[in-house]
C-alpha cells in the first residue's frame, strides 16, 4: 500500500530487500503480529544514505523504532514483533519451548547458513567444495525432516517462530538446484516448504517495491 507522505512519524520504519531471507523472516513476523510499518526497499548495491545512517551493520533488515535504537538483527526483529502481539502463539509452540526453537534457529543461522553460502556462492570462497557444503547443509535438513514426521510444522500442529525463521533459508537452499532438492528423501521437508510457497502468508510478503529514496510516497507494509 503506497500513500502520499503525511504524518507517519510514529510508525516504525523497516528497511528491507525483497529477496533477502533475513528480511523475509522479519516481514513474516511483522505481518503475523499485525504491526504496520513504513517499508523502504533497499538496493544492496546502492544503499540509501538514510539506511546506512540507521543500520549499525549496514545490512537488511533494519527496523527503526520511534525514540528507540534500531533493531538490525532479523531474529531480534521477529521476537520484538511477536512480543508486541502474537495472535498465532508463534513464541509458544505446542511441542517444546521457546528455548528449543532458539537452539534450532541458532544451528540454522550458524553451521547451516555457512554451508548454504559456500554451496550457493561457491565462487566467493576459493576453498569451498560445493558438493561437500551441500551435503553438510543437507544433514541439518534431514534433522528438520525428522522433526516434521507426523506433523505439519516443526514444533507441532501449527506454525511457530522456528518455522517462519527457517523457511526463507530452506527456500534459498532449494532454489540453488530444485531438481536435486526434490530428488532427496525428505518428503516431509519438501511438503512443508511447498505448502509455505503456495500460501497466502508467503505471497503477502513478496510484493515487489521500487527502490526507496528520500521524498518518495510512504509505502505501508501491513497485515
Amino acid at each position: 500500500m503506497t500513500m502520499m507522505r503525511a504524518d507517519f512519524a510514529q510508525l516504525p520504519v523497516l528497511y528491507s530487500f525483497r529477496r533477502c531471507p533475513y528480511a523475509m523472516r522479519a516481514r513474516l513476523a511483522l505481518r503475523s503480529a499485525g504491526i504496520t510499518v513504513e517499508l523502504r526497499e533497499v538496493v544492496l548495491k546502492d544503499k540509501a544514505p538514510e539506511f546506512l545512517a540507521a543500520s549499525p551493520s549496514a545490512t537488511v533488515p533494519c527496523l527503526v523504532l520511534p525514540g528507540a535504537p534500531a533493531i538490525d538483527e532479523s531474529l531480534d526483529i521477529m521476537v520484538w514483533s511477536l512480543r508486541q502481539s502474537d495472535p498465532e502463539d508463534l513464541l509458544d509452540p505446542p511441542i517444546g519451548t521457546l528455548d528449543d526453537m532458539l537452539d534450532l534457529i541458532a544451528e540454522l543461522d550458524g553451521p547451516f547458513k555457512r554451508s548454504l553460502d559456500r554451496y550457493k556462492y561457491e565462487t566467493r570462497f576459493s576453498d569451498a567444495d560445493p558438493v561437500e557444503e551441500r551435503n553438510k547443509a543437507g544433514r541439518f535438513l534431514e534433522k528438520l525432516d525428522a522433526l516434521l514426521k507426523g506433523r505439519p510444522w516443526l514444533f507441532g500442529d501449527r506454525p511457530s517462530l522456528a518455522d517462519l525463521a527457517s523457511l526463507p533459508f530452506v527456500r534459498q537452499f532449494a532454489n540453488v538446484d530444485r531438481e536435486w532438492f526434490d530428488g532427496q528423501d525428505w518428503p516431509d521437508l519438501i511438503g512443508w516448504l511447498d505448502r509455505f510457497l503456495e500460501s497466502r502468508r508467503f505471497s503477502a510478503i513478496m510484493t515487489r517495491y521500487p527502490k526507496w529514496k528520500a521524498g518518495d510516497p510512504t509505502t505501508l507494509f501491513a497485515a
